[in-house]
């Protein structure tokens, strides 16, 4: 859709919040393991899905080819039964109880029907939360803006040690990650991960994101900075004794049900958009926080990789890479260049989205003599977006993700007050007008 100054991609929850026919494919998709338990349970079902999986197994051993014509149309037979089983569109939920099984199925299921092994889709259960939903959650962390004295960082490490449940995952994973095995092992990675990949499971994420996507003041960003980095204890979860190539490191990650299911979700949910105004294809900075954290304890583990600003990046480069250099170098940009992913945390950080944007009643604004005409035509632009976006039919909700993005694109730290102001009662009387009751619109 192409508004009069900027263009934007409509957020999925247009389509899939609203409408009755989203609600209804959301209340029957099972999990796989339930989905593969009733499949199992009916003859013709299980009768197929045992054929399909012959077919995927035989693919390695040129089983059409042996078995001819009439092998291929019983493949092609049985895959077609997949498409009308509950198993064709079940789903696992990150940290479930059976995880590891839930992702065998849901792969085994999708290269079948895919017929190939590209990560061009998440096996997790989209999470239902408005934008702002996730970012309400950054001032319980972050009470003043990022350009105070405050270590946001420091803030968020003792909000978590007051918190019983942060405070126990979070000594379950220092402790196998800061303990050395041997003189040649610092610490036993595989505890580490797995301890790691338990905090960002069952840790609320206003103190597991809080520690891991704290903001830091201008002027001390060195110190603040790096207490964020080492928030996963880098030395063990994350560092090694060499870089290996990243389309390698990628090749390990993709034999592992958990890293392969995390990659495949990170890649869907925090692909970058160049027309959209937060910069992400799925407009959604909660999904692109929570796919990128769900990469710490596998072999991809993110992090910082310096102490200063969001730069980013798996312990990899692209040395030896040969004729797939571009391939490998457009995968590590996911990470180093990624506008979706360096909004996101920003946005979180500086807990911009909530102030600015929940719903409250009008302001009625004072003219501030120092507006500057760049501030003034860059806010404009927004105005005229937002202008355009009433003349849809979008509910209120869908407006949460469209309002919540616009301050990254538009506004800058001399924005004045006064044009702030006027983008944000446009967005409160139209959501006003549009809004659903949350229970209803979010199922």
């Amino acid at each position: 859709i192409i508004l009069t100054h900027s263009c934007f991609l409509l957020p999925d929850s247009v389509f899939t919040l609203k409408g009755d026919s989203g609600s209804a494919s959301r209340a029957v998709r099972l999990d796989c393991v339930k989905a593969s338990e009733q499949c199992l349970k009916e003859y013709s079902c299980s009768t197929k899905y045992r054929t399909m999986r012959q077919c995927v197994a035989g693919r390695e051993s040129n089983f059409s080819a042996v078995h001819g014509a009439e092998a291929q149309g019983e493949c092609r037979s049985a895959i077609d039964a997949m498409k009308q089983s509950p198993l064709y569109n079940c789903r696992c939920r990150r940290g479930m109880k059976k995880e590891k099984n839930c992702l065998r199925i849901f792969w085994s299921i999708y290269q079948s029907l895919q017929g190939n092994d590209l990560l061009e889709y998440s096996p997790y259960e989209p999470v239902n939360s408005r934008l702002s939903d996730i970012f309400r959650l950054a001032p319980i962390i972050a009470a003043e803006p990022a350009s105070t004295k405050e270590n946001n960082c420091l803030n968020a490490a003792k909000a978590c040690n007051l918190n019983d449940t942060c405070k126990k995952y979070r000594s379950a994973y220092i402790n196998p990650c800061t303990s050395r095995v041997s003189t040649s092992e610092v610490c036993n990675k595989r505890k580490c991960h797995k301890a790691l990949r338990q905090f960002f499971d069952k840790v609320p994420t206003k103190y597991s994101y809080g520690m891991l996507f704290c903001s830091c003041p201008t002027g001390d960003q060195t110190a603040c900075a790096e207490r964020r980095r080492q928030t996963i204890v880098p030395v063990c979860s994350y560092e090694d004794k060499d870089k290996t190539n990243c389309l390698s490191l990628q090749n390990t990650c993709k034999t592992n049900y958990i890293c392969r299911s995390r990659l495949a979700d990170f890649i869907s949910n925090c692909q970058p958009e160049v027309h959209s105004i937060s910069g992400c294809l799925r407009e959604n900075y909660a999904d692109c926080l929570l796919s990128y954290s769900g990469l710490i304890g596998t072999v991809m583990t993110p992090n910082y990789v310096r102490s200063f600003g969001i730069s980013l990046s798996p312990w990899c480069d692209c040395s030896g890479s040969g004729n797939s250099k571009p391939d490998c170098d457009k995968f590590v940009e996911l990470f180093t260049n990624n506008r979706c992913l360096r909004n996101a945390i920003q946005a979180f950080g500086n807990g911009t989205d909530v102030g600015v944007w929940q719903p409250q009643p009008p302001i009625q604004p004072t003219v501030d003599p120092s507006i500057t005409r760049k501030g003034k035509a860059r806010t404009n632009n927004a105005l005229d977006a937002l202008t355009d976006m009433t003349k849809l039919d979008l509910d209120g909700n869908s407006l949460y993700h469209i309002c919540g993005t616009l301050q990254v694109k538009f506004f800058t730290k001399t924005t004045p007050n006064i044009q702030k102001l006027n983008v944000r009662n446009i967005c409160y009387r139209y959501i006003k007008k549009q809004q659903k009751p949350v229970s209803k619109t979010l199922g």
